[in-house]
């Protein structure tokens, strides 16, 4: 394989993108840098075809990042391929819009194989090529120039090894049925709604005790106010304020911006300052929440209760049985909240009643919840057992 030199200029990666945008598929992978700002701080782009491999500089003056972007985003005749791929898609996204379209995540793939729930990059390298990663880069400061040569090949061998990962993987999944398994879950991963950042959903990120209305509302303007402030500034949310900070605002709200600066977690400045007064007016802006966004009370999920939960803990007990029964991750057969909407009562709009999962598993999970299976134990193994049910 042709490894280029750091591509810093627009004509150099326009011809790249012209030669893999005839690939079947590329590997993708990126390095950024999020603990100091509100977005991503996108510093390295590798790809890869199983011909030539390239690091691109987007931090080089004047580079056009367009083809590059266009042939992840618009060519839908090259398959994109990434390992645990959520925050390359994130950043990809931020800079169009859209999302890379097709895709293939191996991390993903590696559940349906039976490789585990989350298996790293590291581990993924070493079971398909025996190869031990150098890990001596991972804590790099990608945002510093220059960038130096075993910094790059370091970053270049992600997306090489994937490129040769990539074919092996796709074999497996071939000799064992289970590449349609995937469809529904990278169309998941790939849904741009997925990375859409709304300021308006913010405050359900923010764990409060309280379910009272008033309550909710402030900490839905309050939320939008810091989200607000975040993405002007480009600092993470938790330099404006901290999550608990927020919570506590919401459901102690101060009377006068003066008393600011007894709120634990802001800075006594705040109780004069332009931001603390745009923080009051947030909160003299909130109204309640309105009922239709109200939070469940149950956790668990709709009228769930002691006995449901019962049942939910049984179906997850077959999920174990049955994943370890045909070597797949449980995650990728079912998740908890369609075993406990399953539980509650739930027949419609879950995955596991549909397709590939509930062959594999939702029959199974339906026929335990009516009472038309049950468990047993055979030469000290815990299976399932057919059960007689009389009308």
């Amino acid at each position: 394989m042709h490894i280029h030199p750091l591509i810093e200029d627009s004509a150099t990666l326009a011809n790249l993108c012209t030669r893999l945008s005839q690939s079947p598929f590329i590997t993708v992978d990126t390095e950024f840098m999020r603990e100091n700002t509100f977005w991503p701080e996108l510093c390295l782009i590798q790809v890869a075809n199983t011909e030539e491999a390239a690091a691109i500089d987007p931090l080089a003056p004047g580079i056009d990042l367009k083809p590059l972007l266009d042939l992840m985003t618009e060519n839908d005749e090259v398959l994109k391929v990434f390992h645990a791929g959520g925050q390359d898609l994130e950043i990809v996204y931020n800079l169009t819009g859209k999302t890379p379209f097709p895709l293939f995540d191996t991390q993903v793939a590696a559940m349906a194989l039976g490789q585990g729930e989350q298996i790293g990059y590291s581990n993924l390298v070493d079971s398909y090529l025996g190869i031990q990663v150098d890990k001596g880069a991972r804590f790099t400061d990608w945002s510093r120039r220059p960038l130096d040569d075993r910094q790059i090949t370091y970053a270049i061998a992600d997306v090489t090894h994937l490129a040769e990962i990539f074919p092996k993987m796709l074999e497996r999944l071939r000799r064992t049925g289970r590449g349609d398994w995937l469809d529904q879950e990278m169309e998941r991963l790939g849904d741009p709604e997925n990375y859409r950042q709304d300021p308006e959903a913010a405050w359900q990120r923010v764990r409060i005790n309280s379910r009272k209305a008033e309550v909710l509302g402030r900490l839905k303007a309050i939320a939008r106010w810091r989200e607000t402030e975040a993405r002007g500034k480009n600092l993470p949310r938790g330099r404006i304020a901290k999550d608990e900070t927020i919570a506590d605002i919401a459901s102690n709200p101060p009377r006068k911006q003066s008393d600011l600066s007894k709120v634990r977690g802001l800075s006594a400045s705040w109780a004069g300052n332009d931001i603390g007064g745009r923080l009051m007016a947030a909160i003299a802006d909130a109204t309640p929440l309105p009922p239709s966004e109200m939070p469940s009370r149950d956790d668990r999920g709709p009228s769930l209760g002691k006995e449901g939960g019962l049942v939910a803990d049984l179906l997850k007990l077959l999920l174990k049985i049955r994943a370890r029964d045909i070597n797949v991750a449980a995650r990728l057969l079912a998740r908890s909240d369609d075993l406990e909407a399953l539980a509650a009562g739930q027949r419609t709009d879950l995955s596991i009643l549909q397709g590939w999962r509930f062959e594999q598993f939702g029959r199974d999970a339906l026929d335990l919840v009516e009472g038309r299976l049950g468990f047993t134990v055979r030469d000290g193994k815990l299976a399932m057992t057919r059960t007689d049910v009389e009308d």
